[in-house]
């Protein structure tokens, strides 16, 4: 009978043995999850914060390269339109030198005098035949648009309304004795 009882007594202990296994197998699964979840969950914020991350950089380094060719092509804009605002200039200026050798100037271009700026030419209309005829202000204008500048419209008014004057000034340097 105390062979009964010992294999009772072992067969008690195994089975608290085995309760205490399978105690402790599900406390050390609930630790696994719970170590899971808090890795998975760490994972995925470092996931989403590495996607934010390459979104942003994706989106400005496209931003870039747009701001790039928009500044390249915008670049070329202006230039050509300097150009082109250049070519008009200069074509400008050298008619302006040119005008009075053109067939339908209406002065002796030998009475004609340059200044380009404020009036473009003073015509001293009769100067080369010797009979001053009249003194004429001209301004050139070339292109579809023209208008006078402000300076350019206040000696038209100055001229029409005949404020013209003439003035003598005579230097007399002062002898050493």
């Amino acid at each position: 009978m105390i062979e009964w009882i010992i294999i009772l007594i072992l067969l008690i202990v195994l089975g608290i043995v085995l309760l205490l296994y399978i105690i402790q197998g599900k406390r050390i699964e609930s630790r696994a999850r719970e170590i899971f979840e808090t890795w998975r969950l760490s994972e995925r914020v470092d996931l989403e914060g590495w996607k934010t991350g390459e979104l942003e950089r994706r989106s400005d380094e496209k931003a870039s390269n747009l701001f790039a060719v928009w500044k390249a092509t915008e670049e070329e804009t202006i230039r050509s339109d300097a150009v082109r605002r250049s070519q008009s200039v200069i074509r400008g200026k050298v008619t302006e030198h040119l005008i009075p050798f053109f067939p339908d100037f209406p002065y002796n271009p030998k009475d004609a005098r340059f200044l380009g700026s404020p009036v473009d030419l003073v015509v001293f209309d009769g100067l080369s035949e010797g009979a001053m005829r009249e003194i004429v202000f001209v301004e050139i204008k070339t292109g579809k648009k023209c208008s006078l500048s402000r300076s350019e419209r206040g000696i038209r008014d100055c001229v029409l309304e005949k404020r013209i004057g003439y003035k003598l000034l005579q230097h007399v340097p002062e002898r050493d004795e």
